[in-house]
């Protein structure tokens, strides 16, 4: 059983934790961080995300401008950049070292310890490209919950609520941290080399001969 789990584990692992990078890639890149309907204006949609604010009009389409100084925005977007650029970065040197991990590329075949390994750093790392990927979205959703029920501002001030980035984000982070766990799991798991296999079944061959031999009159 583990001969036939173990690879479907590591391809399932090695598929998470891909959609889970190209998600967290799109979460980095999206503009819609934050909403901001106005109520004088329904036809037009703000949208602010780690690098542009954008706003959306049903006649116009969408215009963005490019945030001017990276020191000028708010704390949260700021190390949202830098963790969303490491969740990128560890997520895709994941992808190549437990690549070169799985069991079913007979490259370094004969070397089971080092492609251990390889599963394991991949592993680590796709974990720490999730919860890089959930910190900066969890963090900014924080922050628009408290500016929401902030009572300091004036009721007619508009408020910003929940971006579509925040919940791809989410689902980013959880697909690379169970990627990650799938093959971390299978470290653990023994496999059955396929000459003990064959040796098991021609033993069973011989002994069935024997019997036949035996039982013959």
């Amino acid at each position: 059983m583990a001969v036939v789990y173990r690879p479907m584990m590591q391809l399932s692992g090695i598929l998470f934790s891909l959609l889970g990078w190209v998600l967290s890639c799109l979460t980095t890149y999206l503009p819609q961080w934050k909403n901001l309907n106005l109520e004088l204006n329904e036809l037009e949609i703000w949208t602010m995300g780690l690098w542009q604010a954008c706003v959306v009009q049903e006649e116009g389409g969408m215009q963005c401008k490019d945030f001017d100084s990276f020191l000028a925005l708010p704390p949260e977007l700021r190390i949202s950049r830098i963790l969303m650029f490491l969740s990128n970065g560890s997520g895709l040197l994941g992808l190549l070292l437990s690549g070169f991990g799985l069991d079913c590329l007979k490259i370094g075949e004969r070397q089971q310890e080092q492609k251990k390994r390889l599963l394991l750093f991949g592993g680590m790392l796709f974990w720490i490209s999730g919860i890089t990927a959930v910190v900066p979205v969890s963090w900014v959703a924080h922050s628009t919950v408290q500016e929401f029920w902030d009572e300091n501002i004036p009721d007619i001030v508009p408020r910003w609520d929940f971006g579509e980035a925040l919940f791809v984000g989410w689902l980013a982070g959880f697909c690379l941290i169970l990627g990650g766990s799938l093959l971390n799991c299978t470290i653990c798991s023994t496999e059955v080399p396929l000459s003990s296999v064959h040796y098991a079944a021609a033993e069973q061959q011989d002994q069935c001969q024997h019997l036949e031999t035996e039982t013959r009159p």
